[in-house]
């Protein structure tokens, strides 16, 4: 019997997020309408996280030889991250109810034992009012933290704050997966 061991946080494969090319899920010549998602990961006082792995992971379009649905990217200096991928379509979720076209994001960072997990929707996607999930977030404050927003002709922007500190209005909301 294998014994469980207790989570660890990310090293010692910080080395993973070194190969910027993964956050271009569209390098293989994969086809569809081509996004940018571009966001900030924020600490609880709004100071930017600068050593944060974000992956990026979407079931929509389905994965292929040219077309990963994962990314990884780091934070730069100012916390930024940047992913160019396909934008997705609606997906069927539990008991077929239709969710509305996201993505899925983990965040690793120093001092998290375990990743965190969060989703970016669409701003003004219709489906966003029947999306199980969102759907599921009563607070309006909060549901807002998993809009991205549009930041002009098919780039997206979204904000991952890590707590509620001063200055912020809400944390982002984590799933428990």
């Amino acid at each position: 019997m294998a014994a469980v061991t207790s989570s660890q946080t990310i090293g010692p494969f910080w080395h993973l997020i070194e190969h910027a090319e993964w956050a271009d899920l569209t390098r293989f010549g994969a086809t569809g309408t081509r996004i940018t998602l571009t966001g900030s990961v924020l600490d609880g006082d709004g100071n930017p996280v600068t050593d944060a792995a974000v992956e990026l992971w979407q079931a929509d379009p389905p994965a292929d030889d040219r077309f990963p649905g994962f990314g990884r990217c780091r934070t730069d200096a100012e916390g930024k991250f940047r992913f160019t991928t396909l934008k997705p379509g609606p997906l069927p979720g539990r008991g077929n109810a239709q969710q509305a076209p996201h993505f899925a994001i983990t965040l690793h960072a120093r001092g998290l034992l375990k990743h965190l997990v969060t989703r970016a929707y669409f701003a003004d996607d219709p489906l966003n009012e029947t999306d199980p999930l969102l759907s599921s977030i009563d607070d309006p404050k909060r549901r807002a933290t998993l809009i991205a927003r549009s930041d002009g002709a098919d780039r997206w922007w979204i904000d991952i704050r890590m707590q509620r500190g001063p200055g912020a209005e809400t944390e982002t909301v984590f799933l428990d997966v």
